[in-house]
């Protein structure tokens, strides 16, 4: 494969995903390296600069010289949504392929790489009181009643996002509510937005005892670096969507003393490990990804 994309002759952008773990960064690194090319970043949590540890953001030594985009690109205080990131990371590639024959695009936030690849459906725009209505509904009763709500109004996205994601879940009820259909329904299958290059499509993958134990000790790792005093930082952006997923709620909830220290580790490992599984369940929905092993990629 690797010998077919150096000699590409028109621009091909090169999709590297895969679960949270499995080994994206160091692939991506070599291949770049080998390739003479740079990468872009589609992970959601590794645009803001002040998110660190609990992102898995690469290191400079990890980056080995090899230019990455859209890594600390933007402030949790602003707001960034794959809308604006379809874009920029256009806008950006257009330029890179100036000077590259093959770009890298990676990260396991399927959104957003489906916002580069494919682009989105027009949703419907919502009244503002079905999302104050839901807020309140969230702060009055938590999110578990809300996750039951949508899957009896859209068994389909319920079983497609991230139900741990507050942002994710009222979203979506807000235009179940709004428009009475399903969300899902507004994300039927369409030909993609056309694209001035070619798209090749990798998923990354591993054993799944293999996978968990990445992910278990990428976790420890990120507490022996500091992830618990990187959240008591971020604690007043706590309601911000970057913050609404793994790695970080799991503190916050610890921090409000709904259970202890050795509770907030094991569900840091439950939930990184369930959220693995969902990222591989949207990765598996495209039938243009070819399936390997990190260590399987070569000539």
């Amino acid at each position: 494969m690797l010998s077919e994309l150096a000699a590409a002759t028109e621009p091909t952008l090169l999709v590297i995903s895969g679960p949270t773990a499995v080994g994206k960064t160091a692939l991506c690194v070599r291949l770049a390296q080998e390739l003479g090319t740079e990468v872009v970043s589609a992970d959601s949590r590794q645009f803001y600069r002040e998110l660190n540890i609990g992102t898995a953001k690469p290191t400079v030594e990890e980056m080995q010289g090899v230019p990455h985009h859209f890594i600390n690109s933007h402030s949790i205080r602003e707001e960034y949504n794959a809308g604006r990131f379809e874009q920029d990371a256009l806008a950006l590639l257009e330029k890179l392929f100036r000077r590259h024959r093959v770009v890298i695009l990676t990260g396991g936030s399927g959104l957003y790489l489906q916002a580069v690849t494919e682009g989105f459906d027009e949703m419907p725009a919502a009244p503002p009181q079905f999302r104050e209505q839901l807020h309140q509904e969230l702060v009055a009763a938590g999110l578990e009643p809300l996750v039951a709500e949508l899957a009896r109004l859209d068994p389909v996205t319920h079983a497609r996002i991230d139900r741990q994601n507050p942002q994710r879940v009222l979203r979506a009820l807000e235009i179940c509510r709004a428009t009475g259909q399903q969300f899902s329904s507004f994300h039927q299958a369409r030909p993609a937005a056309p694209r001035p290059f070619r798209i090749r499509k990798l998923a990354l993958t591993r054993d799944r005892d293999e996978l968990y134990q990445r992910i278990d000790q990428r976790m420890d790792l990120m507490l022996a670096q500091g992830l618990e005093a990187e959240a008591r930082a971020l604690l007043p952006y706590r309601q911000h969507n970057a913050l609404q997923t793994v790695g970080y709620q799991e503190l916050f909830d610890y921090f409000d003393g709904h259970y202890d220290y050795a509770e907030a580790v094991r569900l840091l490992k439950r939930n990184s490990r369930r959220y693995a599984k969902r990222q591989l369940t949207w990765l598996r929905r495209d039938p243009h990804y070819q399936w390997l092993h990190p260590g399987e990629m070569s000539e």
